[in-house]
């Protein structure tokens, strides 16, 4: 029998419905239910919920029940553990949440007799350095912070610039002056990199990105870099804010820094054949096919 666990948008009465017959469908095979316990409240189901920090142990795998950003949240939670998930889309059409709600059933089928391939995609490492702390090549990328779509350093409030130094495998490459500061993986390249004007990258290709927004300086452009190469990010001016994946992480003040290398492990997708990328790409952006 399998742990599968449920991870709900919180605002989507549909996603909640959903839960609720996926998780009694499960049950009634003898499988083992959990979700985080915010969303066990919130979709009445209380019995089955668990404090996040143990949603992932033992898990065989995890149900997003939204768009990608449910995605991204489910990620954060099991992907340090190698949890699979498998994405159901509610609402608009998303890039990483592409199962429609009336496919499931036939999905967790198929998933729990084997039948299934599993996608994985690059992630992000990120770890805070305070003023004064361990040296660039000291940072453990096992001990940062995992993230799917990107880090930004941005400005707290409006009025104001950060100011941020880089360097690019312990060598200065320069200070920008912009509204933020965008470190994106190619699946974050069609996120908020991509608002910014920073290039789409295929999944398949390893790599990060740098993307300034709105930079008060004459080099505006992205940098792509590889990804074995490590930059670090040092604020030296006003604070800036820490944001991974949407989640504000706290404020940064002068001389704290950020090392942003390619993470270890995985995220690790359930797919159903290829992934047709370019597809979803035009289909988003109405791209024409002549």
């Amino acid at each position: 029998m399998a742990t599968v666990a449920l991870v709900v948008h919180e605002h989507r009465p549909e996603a909640a419905d959903l839960a609720r017959e996926a998780a009694e469908w499960l049950l009634a095979r003898n499988h083992t239910v959990r979700l985080p316990k915010a969303d066990a409240d919130n979709v009445g189901l209380p019995e089955y919920g668990v404090p996040a920090e143990q949603l992932a142990d033992g898990l065989d795998l995890a149900v997003t029940l939204g768009g990608d950003g449910t995605i991204l949240r489910a990620v954060s939670l099991v992907s340090r553990a190698g949890v699979p998930l498998l994405g159901v889309n509610l609402g608009r059409m998303g890039y990483l949440a592409d199962l429609e709600p009336e496919g499931l059933r036939v999905a967790l089928e198929r998933v729990l007799v084997g039948d299934y391939a599993i996608e994985e995609r690059m992630m992000l490492s990120v770890v805070v350095q305070r003023a004064g702390e361990t040296a660039l090549a000291d940072a453990d990328a096992d001990a940062g912070i995992w993230a799917l779509n990107e880090a930004v350093i941005e400005r707290p409030a409006a009025g104001h610039t950060v100011h941020v130094a880089v360097q690019v495998e312990g060598r200065f490459w320069t200070t920008y002056a912009a509204d933020g500061l965008i470190v994106a993986t190619p699946t974050g390249s069609t996120a908020y990199a991509f608002s910014a004007g920073g290039p789409i990258v295929s999944p398949n290709v390893r790599a990060l990105l740098m993307t300034p927004v709105s930079a008060h300086m004459s080099f505006d452009r992205s940098l792509v870099v590889d990804a074995a190469d490590s930059m670090r990010i040092e604020v030296t001016d006003r604070p800036a804010m820490l944001v991974l994946d949407g989640r504000e992480m706290g404020l940064l003040g002068r001389g704290d820094a950020i090392v942003c290398t390619e993470a270890p492990g995985r995220a690790r997708f359930v797919a159903f054949g290829t992934r047709d990328f370019y597809g979803i790409l035009k289909t988003k952006f109405g791209v024409a096919d002549r």
